[in-house]
């Protein structure tokens, strides 16, 4: 493999996400891609276990992408650098890390399958951050006779503005690019045809070019290509091309274009900071020039196990150099960027510096963590990453070591794992005192138990959790408690007079102090609303935390001797109690958005059981592969034996996506269930 290159300009670097669906061939692209830029003399092998983006021994074993990885190549002068994807939905967190790094993403479909859930939600969120996109149809030796009906497909599902950049030709042997050919056949059709559809697509963004359309019948090289590169921005044109990774078909061309046609850092849409400026969050847009100060982005971090902690960043203004000494984090914080790198899978090559629109890493600094801020003047303290919007992980595991005395450790692997995917969560339930990690899945749990056993020789004992059930209050109300105590020394006096009322739901908690004329001393302020705090993590119905609750302190009186930070505590406590108690208290349960793919044959069967689970199906769409996707909003406590239930219904044929949606009040019978296991307990 070669060292990799410094790229001569921002001109020169295209920054390419590859995504979609497993088993369609996103690491077998990448491993093309490095192979026809002589990059490696042979392409490497998922089954063999030798490519160069899934390096990790759990991603050998199950030959599949796990992990957001790095490998960069260069190609008719052009610096690429390719993020290769997990396909799974449980690692979807990953994907969307990369979409703080990529100017284009390479949405990746397999000819056989044809569009999958999870291509969907990629074309939703790449248009959500208005991220330029192209679509590969990867895998065409596999399906040679399904290649038009995929393109209308594509088309149907996604729009008009879907057209192809190359088309198969051969019975899938070669193809043929349309872009700037105007005669010739293919597989599946007329090559001119194409080629003046994708031209008046693409024109249809610039006047100028429009009126050289329409006049010569050509666009002008140069006007051409900031039509499309305008047409790419405002997703007007989507380009769709045919490769097989497997045989090389179309992957050489698929390059050339991406040379022509892939956006650079000053052509693609910019990722957009956020700034803290008083109470005012304002955008601030880096521009991708060398020689502006530095603004780079921390979009993942992950351990290493020779030099540690290490951050994969996004230089996004400016140049970050080795040696240098930046700010990081909201208070800027000064630290040294010892070591600087390029990555290509796990290999690191160490480079002088990085300009603006490179990928990079940087190891050994405690201060990276996802989404930190690098950058060189004060006045950009406070400044935020790019917002990426992640799902919520719901699915949980409880755990603990198996081996006494691990405690501590199991402490530090999961804050670890946690930093490495955005989409893993640790909660503690002071109810039921249980550790419990969240993901996406089943799958997402399951890898992250055998990281822990083999990476970190930690294994551990797991139980289901308890359901993260919550309370709320449905009106308002006012409690007042007087807190006071005698003993042989000093005593204790605290009195708190307080409001509380619902709010919508989803806001969470506010606290507001409308204390007047000093009747609770401000340093007192806080120690009530911590007490506060303590009464809302088991609420009086079933002992779950409170939210969604507004607390207003209005009154209360001191003591000139016995008043104490500890008696406004305990005061602000019993009143939150008192009060709640008073307020209608109810229960809420999660609720999760449900998508579910299967054969049409079986949405009887799927429509009956998620019935049974009190799930409202707010959807159904036939699709023209004969598959149905039902979508649906459900209680999280009635899946836990979804996916298998699925498995049966479908003949394994069934796949499904869940993400949270909102709490909602629990019925009747539940609320009155768990309010008994909560007196039981007590």
């Amino acid at each position: 493999m070669q060292h990799p290159q410094t790229p001569p300009s921002v001109e020169h670097i295209r920054n390419i996400a590859l995504a979609g669906q497993a088993g369609c061939g996103k690491t077998s692209l990448v491993e093309a891609f490095l192979q026809v830029a002589g990059e490696k003399p042979v392409a490497g092998s998922v089954e063999r276990g030798d490519t160069t983006t899934d390096f990790d021994p759990l991603e050998q074993r199950h030959h599949h992408s796990l992990n957001l990885a790095l490998a960069n190549a260069h190609h008719k002068g052009v610096h690429f650098n390719f993020l290769d994807t997990p396909g799974y939905p449980d690692f979807y967190g990953q994907i969307l890390s990369a979409l703080g790094a990529a100017d284009l993403m390479l949405i990746v479909v397999n000819a056989q399958a044809g569009i999958e859930p999870l291509t969907r939600r990629l074309m939703d969120r790449a248009r959500l951050h208005h991220l330029p996109v192209m679509i590969v149809v990867n895998r065409i030796d596999a399906a040679p006779d399904l290649l038009g009906q995929r393109l209308e497909e594509i088309g149907a599902v996604f729009g008009k503005e879907c057209l192809p950049l190359d088309l198969p030709t051969g019975h899938a042997q070669g193809v043929v690019e349309v872009l700037h050919h105007e005669d010739g056949a293919s597989d599946l059709g007329d090559v001119g045809g194409a080629h003046e559809q994708l031209l008046e697509q693409v024109v249809e963004v610039d006047e100028a070019a429009m009126e050289a359309y329409l006049e010569e019948g050509e666009v002008p090289p140069d006007r051409l290509h900031a039509s499309f590169e305008q047409a790419l921005r405002e997703q007007h044109v989507v380009p769709v091309a045919f490769t097989s990774a497997r045989t090389g078909t179309g992957v050489r061309e698929l390059l050339d274009l991406l040379v022509e046609v892939a956006p650079n850092p000053l052509e693609t849409t910019p990722h957009p900071f956020q700034q803290q400026v008083g109470e005012e969050t304002r955008e601030l847009i880096p521009r991708p020039d060398p020689s502006a100060p530095l603004l780079a982005h921390v979009f993942k971090v992950e351990h290493d196990p020779f030099v540690g902690k290490l951050g994969l960043i996004r230089v996004h203004q400016g140049t970050l150099r080795r040696g240098a000494s930046v700010l990081i984090g909201p208070e800027g914080r000064s630290v040294k960027i010892a070591h600087l790198f390029h990555l290509q899978g796990h290999e690191r090559h160490e480079v002088p510096r990085a300009i603006a629109g490179e990928i990079c890493a940087v190891a050994k600094l405690d201060e990276l963590v996802p989404d930190a801020v690098l950058h060189e003047r004060h006045e950009e303290d406070g400044v935020a990453a790019p917002q990426i919007r992640y799902p919520t992980p719901l699915v949980g595991l409880a755990l603990r070591a198996r081996s006494r005395g691990d405690e501590q450790k199991l402490s530090e692997v999961l804050h670890k794992l946690t930093l490495e995917d955005p989409c893993l969560r640790i909660e503690h339930d002071i109810s039921t005192n249980e550790t419990v990690l969240r993901g996406l899945g089943d799958l997402h749990l399951r890898i992250a138990l055998e990281r822990m056993e083999a990476q970190y020789h930690l294994p551990v004992e797991t139980h289901p959790p308890s359901v993260p059930y919550r309370e709320t209050i449905t009106r308002p109300a006012e409690a007042r408690y007087r807190h006071k105590k005698q003993t042989g020394g000093a005593g204790q006096f605290g009195e708190v007079h307080l409001r509380i009322e619902p709010l919508e739901r989803g806001a969470g908690f506010e606290f507001v102090d409308r204390i007047v004329g000093g009747a609770i001393p401000a340093q007192f302020i806080p120690a009530v609303e911590k007490g506060v705090r303590q009464a809302m993590a088991s609420g009086p119905l079933s002992g779950h935390p409170v939210v969604d609750v507004r607390v207003t302190l209005l009154d209360g009186k001191t003591h000139p001797v016995d008043s104490k930070e500890i008696a406004f505590v305990v005061a602000g406590r019993k009143a939150f109690q008192q009060a709640a108690a008073e307020a209608a208290p109810t229960v809420l349960e999660p609720m999760v958005s449900l998508e579910v793919n299967a054969p049409a044959s079986a949405m009887g069967d799927l429509s009956g059981d998620l019935a049974a689970r009190r799930a409202r199906i707010s959807n159904t769409v036939t699709e023209p592969d004969g598959r149905i996707t039902i979508t649906a909003v459900a209680p999280l406590a009635e899946l836990n034996d979804y996916a298998s239930r699925l498995k049966s219904l479908t003949g394994g044929e069934g796949r499904w996506m869940m993400q949270f949606s909102h709490y909602e009040p629990a019925p009747a019978k539940l609320q009155r269930s768990l309010a008994e296991a909560a007196r039981r307990e007590a």
